[in-house]
């Protein structure tokens, strides 16, 4: 019996139907985007009348089935995101590994050890980058027939086996996207747990390669990153500079100007300008990305300035002199501010083409051309707009956040082992972990709201909190990422942060670190000798936003891990889809979600699954 018929028979003989969280009574009949399911928006019929005494469409499809292809379709464009970007390094890392580029690898010992791991061979280092990124590639590119070759050499030995077990084990990424786009498309597949099953490949997909690859392929390029501290907020602006904003999350693309700016070229058109030079501001993702491996370009990152919503304001300061994007959480909203304040946009990445913004067609080979034409426009602008835009930059922000740690640099830390941290958890001296990942929303209180007050209550109870993504963005600016905030913890995890010098907060950078967490979580399970599951460990993407998180919360729940939402992911329409991602789960891969809008209720439910997961260690 295959392992998608024993998932399928669990399932379907479950006959509970409680749920983490409350609907109001008609809402099982609705579909997740109130009765305008993908169905419904491409069927010639309009949208279905569904109600409580006709439960169906005007198709048969029922809102199990509506939900679940909304579902799978919002993963698959976030698996697509991600995949993108892995896709987009990989080919950088094979341009340089093949000699087509003059870009050094700052990261090479990193190169050297991946390559031993995934047994790649090569007579020298470029030769193993272009071997490494042709395996990346070439896993991207199978058809989904064929399994991932990566995946068991890049997984958790008892994850692995979980998801050979359960028939889960992706194949070629993106064909996964591409197939999952088919099947969720009208007349086509109306099986909800087949679905849900497909998700949760693209979660393992997107999580081992565009997230935690893609990593890997960022630090040998623009090197590791490394514990230090760093400002951050609108406070890194210096007026005085020509200042170049980036946004999106490919280092891999806005990296070709750490040393372009630094130029003797570059340093004589800023002076006849009248500028110090040229200053790279960071914001959303790209920006924490930069932060993370700020130690290779201090000379010429500013620093990072906050998340998605913060860049609007940012341009209003006057001080931003262009603006560099090349993804997405760059909002459509930014265009209207930087017209007004005259500032020139550029596009890297045509799946980001913005409006009224100069596309460049990116091609590392041409890394050179590219930063020269961007210093270029810099300068200009500089010249044109400076000379009547009033200039306003706040003081805002820290000057002593906490940042670069990573699955590496923390094991570092504690002095190569994780042994020092199990051991505080088991004397109760922090009670665990929470990662707070993922973006920002208006809508949960809003703009960082709910998870500030959140995380600020989770170190009140001595559970100390990781964060990936928008959210360190927000964390950092409010100050909790600096060591001062050891005084908000409880009084036994402000002990340790005391002790080590540390904030109760950890900032691991930007979305695509939450790679990085499950890295560092893999290593922890592997000191205890346990599965994933089995850790004092829960994950919450509390306000977000992107299909990306989405993706995220797929790899969580593959990973068997508590993921908690304060805003529904589209699915309390289906009575049985909840019932599966709310509690069937857990019994599969160990995960569930948790949906919980309220601070401190979300917290008992969080700080409730610790304790359990302590007992169960015997802690």
């Amino acid at each position: 019996m295959s392992a998608d018929k024993i998932l399928y028979d669990f399932l379907t003989s479950k006959s509970d139907l409680e749920t983490s969280f409350n609907r109001v009574p008609d809402q099982a009949v609705k579909c997740g985007f109130g009765m305008q399911g993908v169905c419904c928006r491409l069927c010639a019929n309009g949208p279905c009348r569904i109600t409580p005494t006709s439960p169906r469409g005007v198709c048969g499809a029922s809102p199990d089935t509506m939900v679940a292809r909304n579902f799978l379709r919002a993963v698959a464009a976030g698996a697509a995101c991600y995949l993108h970007i892995v896709e987009n390094a990989a080919v950088n890392l094979r341009e340089i590994g093949r000699g087509n580029t003059d870009l050094p690898l700052k990261g090479a010992a990193l190169l050297r050890e991946m390559a031993e791991r995934l047994g790649v061979a090569g007579t020298d280092e470029k030769q193993k980058a272009a071997n490494l990124a042709d395996l990346v590639l070439a896993d991207l590119y199978r058809p989904r027939s064929e399994k991932m070759q990566l995946v068991k050499k890049l997984a958790y030995g008892p994850r692995y086996d979980k998801w050979q077990e359960l028939g889960i084990l992706p194949g070629g990424a993106k064909s996964e996207v591409f197939d999952a786009i088919v099947k969720s498309s009208t007349n086509l597949s109306s099986d909800p747990l087949d679905m849900l099953l497909h998700a949760l490949r693209l979660g393992i997909a997107t999580g081992l390669y565009g997230l935690a690859m893609t990593n890997r392929i960022n630090d040998m390029i623009w090197g590791e990153p490394e514990i230090r501290t760093a400002r951050a907020g609108f406070g890194v602006v210096d007026p005085d500079y020509i200042n170049i904003m980036v946004t999106g999350h490919q280092q891999s693309l806005v990296g070709i100007l750490q040393d372009a700016l630094l130029s003797p070229e570059a340093d004589t058109k800023a002076k006849a300008c009248g500028a110090k030079g040229y200053k790279i501001v960071g914001s959303t993702c790209v920006g924490q990305d930069m932060q993370l491996r700020g130690a290779h370009c201090a000379d010429v990152f500013a620093g990072h300035t906050g998340n998605n919503f913060t860049s609007e304001a940012l341009v209003a300061t006057g001080a931003i002199d262009l603006l560099v994007s090349e993804f997405n959480c760059t909002l459509p909203g930014i265009e209207t501010i930087c017209e007004q304040m005259q500032v020139p946009q550029f596009c890297l990445d045509d799946v980001a083409k913005k409006k009224n913004a100069e596309y460049l067609t990116f091609d590392i080979k041409d890394r050179h051309s590219i930063a020269g034409t961007i210093i270029q426009a810099g300068a200009e602008s500089f010249t044109a707009r400076r000379k009547h835009v009033t200039i306003t930059v706040p003081a805002h922000g820290y000057g002593d956040v906490l940042t670069g740690f990573s699955e590496k640099t923390l094991k570092s830390f504690l002095g190569g082992s994780y042994k020092p941290l199990i051991e505080l958890i088991a004397a109760g001296k922090i009670k665990g972990i929470a990662a707070v990942v993922g973006c920002s929303n208006l809508t949960a209180g809003g703009h960082d709201v709910f998870t500030v007050g959140m995380t600020r209550e989770l170190i009140k109870r001595d559970i100390i909190v990781l964060s990936a993504g928008c959210t360190s963005g927000a964390l950092e600016n409010v100050g909790l990422m600096s060591p001062s905030a050891a005084e908000q913890a409880g009084v036994n995890l402000k002990e340790v942060c005391l002790q080590l010098g540390i904030p109760p907060v950890l900032n691991f950078g930007p979305c695509l670190a939450i790679g990085r967490l499950e890295e560092t979580a893999a290593d922890i399970a592997a000191e205890l000798g346990v599965d994933l599951p089995q850790l004092p460990l829960v994950l919450s993407a509390p306000q977000w936003l992107e299909e990306q998180a989405l993706a995220d919360g797929a790899f969580g729940l593959a990973l068997g891990l508590t993921l908690h939402l304060a805003i529904p992911p589209f699915i309390t329409g289906s009575e049985m889809v909840t019932k599966v991602l709310t509690g069937d789960l857990e019994q599969l891969t160990g995960g569930r979600v948790i949906v919980d809008g309220d601070i401190i209720s979300t917290v008992n439910q969080l700080e409730a699954v610790i304790n359990a997961k302590r007992s169960g260690l015997g802690l």
